[in-house]
């Protein structure tokens, strides 16, 4: 599944990403890594960005993005 079709409030274990080596060196210059857990705190309405948390950090990301990172669902705190 991707990170664009998850509810906020949900917990999520980040898989990996749907796109090329740049995107991965961007997203892991973020602290977006495989295996990281992420809770989705907020999804702006109106194709707005979304507000994620990872590691004890607030990262805004735009749709595009959150499109082409593969993620499961997981149990808090991503047991």
């Amino acid at each position: 599944m991707r990170l664009l079709d998850v509810k906020s409030g949900s917990w999520v274990r980040i898989i990996g990403y749907s796109d090329g080596a740049g995107f991965e060196r961007k997203l892991r210059h973020l602290g977006i890594i495989p295996g990281d857990c992420a809770k989705i705190v907020r999804r702006a309405p109106f194709g707005g960005p979304f507000l994620i948390e990872v590691e004890g950090r607030s990262i805004a990301l735009g749709r595009g993005i959150a499109m082409k990172i593969e993620v499961e669902e997981s149990t808090p705190p991503c047991g």
